[in-house]
């Protein structure tokens, strides 16, 4: 959509050209951060705001192509209180990440697998890991071990609303979407709505491919032959 400049689009028109260079410095500067921290990232993909990097050695990160990385407070309206944030913390721990996936203020702690799809969304200031970070016995924790560790695992086209939590041991299948503020600790089949502490299926979503939709589809036609 074409604008002509004047007193009323100037700022916005600004402040997109603003934004243009910004993501091009940043994304050259994390590029080199995830080059200096042996972080795999595919060809296409834009930061807006620096990420922090963390690779244990022997662990690996993986980042496909085309996907967006918002870490700094002006770069999602909705608020974004942190950096992107993605680390691994054992050796032979895997955290890939599919093409064209969105992250706000995201942080992604992975001690195991943590594995996300193409097109996965998470909104602003989501938290994804697969471990308790700490252990719950005393000893242990105060010996600085790692908690328990169980794989996660996300699905192509899923959406996590923001400020949502996912806890290890966790499978959330494709095109679901989990609403704001939600914690799951539990799995979640795909194509459905879930949300709340913990999260719970609220509904089944319409899909495309669903044969009731198939169906419909039809009937509506033959209506209008």
């Amino acid at each position: 959509m074409s604008r002509t400049l004047n007193r009323d689009s100037a700022p916005h028109l600004a402040n997109c050209a603003l934004t243009l260079a910004r993501e091009k410095v940043q994304s050259l500067t994390a590029r080199c951060l995830a080059a200096w921290w042996g972080v795999e990232v595919g060809p296409c993909c834009r930061f807006y705001g620096l990420p922090l990097f963390r690779r244990l050695p022997g662990s690996r990160m993986r980042i496909g192509a085309g996907c967006e990385f918002r870490s700094a407070h002006w770069s999602n309206l909705v608020g974004v209180n942190r950096p992107c944030i993605l680390s691994t913390m054992l050796q032979d721990a895997l955290l890939e990440i599919g093409e064209g996936s969105g992250f706000s203020g995201t942080t992604i702690g992975c001690a195991a697998h943590v594995i996300l799809g193409r097109r996965v969304m998470c909104g602003a200031n989501v938290t994804i890991t697969d471990t308790d970070w700490h252990p719950l016995e005393w000893r242990p924790r105060a010996e600085g071990l790692t908690g328990p560790v169980a794989p996660v695992s996300i699905g192509d086209d899923v959406w996590l609303g923001m400020n949502t939590t996912v806890l290890k041991g966790v499978t959330i299948g494709r095109r679901t979407v989990v609403g704001a503020g939600s914690i799951v600790s539990r799995s979640i089949p795909e194509g459905v709505i879930a949300a709340g502490s913990p999260a719970a299926v609220i509904r089944k979503l319409a899909s495309a491919d669903d044969p009731e939709i198939v169906a419909m589809r039809f009937s509506t036609r033959g209506a209008e032959v």
